[in-house]
């Protein structure tokens, strides 16, 4: 089992930054990739942001030039740096480490852009 818990979310004026840590426990080997995700209501979850253990990284084209992926496998952490941030930004972010075979998913942290 794996447990991932988030922070670093909130409220933040359109044009602002916010930086979103999420660390992991547990049977902690092998987790590739360790991301982000989010969801509004009424719609499905999201991809984000993910990065491999290696530094490959994968972004959704909307976060692009504005977001930021890191990792610190030493730390068994994942980070989302977020800039310019927008008020369609606004939902629940969900960190997410896969183990095979199985995603974990953290308990989420609500990130809201106030315009």
């Amino acid at each position: 089992q794996v447990q991932l818990v988030e922070s670093g979310g909130g409220l933040v004026q359109a044009g602002g930054s916010l930086r979103l840590s999420c660390a992991a426990s547990g049977s902690i080997f092998s987790i590739n990739p360790m991301g982000w995700y989010r969801q509004t209501p009424g719609k499905q979850r999201e991809l984000v942001a993910t990065m491999t253990s290696g530094g490959s990284t994968n972004y959704a084209d909307f976060v692009k030039g504005r977001f930021t992926i890191s990792r610190d496998n030493a730390k068994n952490t994942v980070y989302l740096q977020m800039n310019s941030l927008k008020p369609e930004d606004t939902a629940v972010y969900y960190c997410s480490a896969f183990q095979y075979p199985r995603n974990y998913w953290g308990q989420g942290t609500q990130v809201t852009v106030s315009s």
